[in-house]
């Protein structure tokens, strides 16, 4: 847990975990949600801008002829961890 201090101005400082953690940069803005948590009022923090999810989907041409199967992809990393270690 983290504490962050208010001045006179209403300003905060987030911790510099918290900002890489929400992959905040200087001049980026935050969402603040209320909620009720086991009956406490609660906030939660939110980055204001989209996610980016341009990525979604860039994989499914090399992925899609893989097997997804747990036990394959744990044989193929197995497999690259011994050519690796030649």
């Amino acid at each position: 847990m983290f504490t962050v201090k208010i001045t006179a101005k209403r300003q905060a400082t987030l911790p510099k975990r918290v900002c890489d953690s929400l992959s905040l940069k200087p001049g980026d803005e935050l969402k603040l949600e209320r909620t009720v948590v086991n009956n406490r009022e609660s906030w939660i923090l939110r980055p204001a801008r989209p996610l980016n999810r341009e990525w979604i989907g860039s994989l499914r041409d090399y992925a899609g002829q893989k097997s997804h199967k747990m036990s394959d992809i744990r044989a193929n990393i197995a497999k690259k961890r011994t050519v690796n270690e030649k």
